[in-house]
């Protein structure tokens, strides 16, 4: 039987899923700074751990809620575990003349930030962790 310890796990655990693959589309943006029509992609970060928090914490969220009407249809949890971070072409930024709208300045940029934000969370992590060892081994002296 497994039990959560502290919700702050499972928020940092995404956090830091999400941080991946936002680390992935900026490397695939410079990977593709070259290719002609290529337009930079990003996700939206803070609104793809808000709906962890809200799951976490049984918040409501902004999604569309299932109404179950028939005890054969799917419980709504089942489909609500899969949330994707929604993707979106980040422009702004002037096309060059092959249509690429890639900016290297700010793709490095947005690159040292998210690993800035990894660093931070996985750090929180290990802050966490040590308060509960601490925790544990003060237990053992009473």
């Amino acid at each position: 039987m497994a039990f959560e310890i502290s919700k702050s796990f499972g928020i940092m655990e995404q956090a830091l899923h999400y941080r991946k693959i936002r680390q992935d589309m900026i490397a695939s943006n410079i990977a593709n700074a070259d290719t002609p029509f290529y337009r930079p992609k990003d996700i939206r970060f803070e609104d793809a751990l808000q709906e962890e928090i809200n799951k976490k914490f049984n918040k409501p969220s902004k999604k569309l809620e299932l109404a179950k009407t028939n005890p054969m249809h799917l419980e709504p949890k089942d489909i609500e575990d899969s949330y994707k971070p929604i993707v979106f072409f980040r422009d702004g930024h002037l096309a060059r003349n092959d249509g690429n709208s890639v900016d290297i300045d700010v793709e490095t940029t947005e690159m040292a930030k998210n690993n800035i934000a990894y660093n931070a969370t996985i750090q929180a992590l290990k802050k966490d962790i040590e308060i509960f060892k601490a925790v544990i081994d003060s237990s053992k002296n009473i």
